[in-house]
């Protein structure tokens, strides 16, 4: 394995990093964005009751914020729950902002790897073939083995930096469009909460 990644070029190094911090990327978030800490199962519906039977108090919200993400969303409704229906969308909304930012952490740095990374392996192949070139020009193009090294090193920076391209991008898209569903489901959950509320309130 590392006489692969010697033989690769001194590019192959940031495309390894690259390669370790996509893999840890991505087990992370793995890990955050699973649905139940996201929106855990029956919150709405608990919130809904603890609204319809007036249970809500300081210590509900402050559980609630706690919770999960979701949870965090409903608590900054119900903070404000006996203000106007315009107030509490607004905050709503700047809560569901914070949220949102929260679930997108690091994806940023998963898409710049995934773009990056077959650059990286780009210029291995550029400095290859500079090598196989110079070799060619030293009078060795009788020899395979002078060129055999440049060569090498251009195919073996090409191959891995599109294996770490790849999978990171793939992975960069699902994630994002798991973040994307999590805060439709959101909207929806808060929507229905403002509504119950103001319903109550008239």
């Amino acid at each position: 394995m590392w006489e692969i990644v010697r033989a690769g070029g001194p590019f192959m190094w940031p495309i390894v990093l690259c390669s370790v911090a996509a893999v840890a990327i991505i087990l992370e978030r793995l890990w955050t964005l699973q649905e139940k800490r996201v929106l855990p199962p029956d919150l709405i519906r608990r919130v809904t009751a603890l609204v319809e039977s007036n249970q809500v108090n300081d210590n509900v919200i402050t559980a609630l914020e706690q919770n999960s993400p979701l949870g965090r969303v409903l608590a900054a409704g119900l903070a404000n729950r006996h203000r106007p229906r315009e107030i509490v969308m607004e905050r709503l909304q700047d809560a569901g902002r914070h949220v949102v930012h929260d679930l997108e952490r690091f994806l940023n740095t998963l898409g710049t790897i995934a773009s990056i990374s077959p650059l990286l392996g780009l210029l291995g192949t550029v400095t290859g073939i500079i090598k196989s070139f110079d070799a060619l020009q030293a009078g060795s193009a009788g020899d395979p083995r002078m060129l055999s090294g440049g060569i090498a090193e251009a195919l073996i920076a090409t191959a891995a930096g599109l294996c770490v391209a790849i999978p990171a991008l793939i992975c960069y898209r699902w994630l994002r469009g798991r973040v994307e569903d999590f805060v439709v489901e959101m909207e929806k959950d808060a929507i229905r909460l403002a509504d119950l509320m103001e319903s109550r309130g008239a």
